[in-house]
Order: structure tokens, then sequence, then C-alpha cells
């Protein structure tokens, strides 16, 4: 895959739709090689692909950095934690995951509210699913799930007064995933994984058809 093609949408894209549940990568393998890259299509490519290959090693590297800022601000833990859920619901997979598990749990205790929950069913164009669908959380369309958690912990982080601590440590943690992603030089494992994820999407595109 040629990672300079890539744009910055199609990443995020990417990074939206992927599946966050994977382990993070060995630290042997994460902390392996690191090289300066000689040109600028060569940083471009490398920082795309590690930023995609890496992301549960980023995303664990700042949330420990974050942690370090929390530890005189308790307050401000638990506004990071609701912030980071907000972030999360923006991804597919978490969603949709979610969305099942609180599901099932509140099945077990009032099947009929449970069965409120279910999201809609989605459109059908031209005897076929619309491959363009929206995504509900128990139900209710995503963005009411972001919209009230981003505001109940944007009341969080006034409270704590915390903003300015956090902000600098999502900063460094940000400044270290920059860096890394970087000198660390793409191993053939990143790029046979990168080739995985592109089969699996088209053939994902395929089954819809």
């Amino acid at each position: 895959m040629d990672w300079g093609n890539v744009t910055v949408e199609d990443l995020v894209d990417a990074l939206r739709e992927v599946d966050w549940s994977s382990p993070p990568r060995p630290l042997s393998e994460f902390f392996s090689r690191f090289t300066v890259p000689k040109s600028f299509a060569k940083w471009d490519s490398r920082l795309k692909c590690n930023l995609y290959y890496y992301r549960t090693n980023y995303f664990i590297m700042i949330v420990f950095i974050l942690g370090l800022g929390f530890l005189t601000r308790p307050l401000a833990l638990l506004s990071a934690l609701l912030t980071a859920l907000t972030v999360a619901f923006l991804n597919d997979s978490f969603a949709g995951s979610f969305s099942e598990k609180a599901t099932r749990t509140i099945r077990r205790f009032s099947p009929p509210l449970a069965a409120k929950m279910r999201p809609p069913l989605a459109p059908v164009i031209r005897g076929r699913p619309s491959a363009k669908r929206a995504i509900y959380i128990c139900g209710q369309p995503r963005w009411v799930f972001v919209l009230i958690s981003s505001l109940v912990s944007f009341a969080l982080w006034y409270i704590s007064c915390g903003l300015f601590t956090v902000s600098l440590a999502l900063l460094i943690g940000l400044l270290a995933t920059i860096l890394h992603a970087t000198l660390r030089t793409p191993n053939l494992k990143a790029r046979l994984n990168t080739f995985r994820e592109e089969f699996r999407a088209v053939w994902r595109n395929y089954s819809e058809i």
C-alpha cells in the first residue's frame, strides 16, 4: 500500500471505522528500529502507516501520560474518561459494540426496554440496504450520546480547573506520538497488516452489493 497517496481524510475515516479492540503491539516491536526519513514524501508515508498500525499503542501511551497529569486532580480524571468516551463514540466499531453490550445487559432486567433500544431498520434502496447507514447507540442517533457526554465532560473540566494541566499532558502525548511515528521504521509486518485491512474493506464493500 502506498501511504503517500492516502489523504488525511482517508486516514481519519480508516481510524474511525477500524476495530480498536485489537491488542497493542509488543514493546520489543514498538521500540525496535528508528531511522530518520530521508525525504518529506517518505516521512509523510511513514507517519500515516505508523499511526494506523500502532494506533492502540499510541492510545495507551497518551492515556498513560494523561494519567500522570491527573495525579493531583482526581476530578479531572473523570472528565478525561468522559472525553475519551465521547471520542470513542465517533468510532463506528466501538459505538456498535457499546450499543450491543448495553442492550444485552438491559435485556436481562427489562426486555421491553431493551426492545425499544433496538436501532431502526436500515433504509433499502432498489432492493438492497443502503451502504452508508446511520449509527445508533441504544436506539438513539449517535450524535445524542456525543452531545450529552461532551456537555457533561465540559462541565467537569470547568469545575476541576485542570484544563491547563491536562492540555499540557495531552500536548506532550501527541508530540511523543508524532515523534515515534516519524522515527519508527515501518516493518514488513506493518505493511502486510495494511494490505490485510484493505482486503477486508474491499470484501466488506463487495458483500454489501
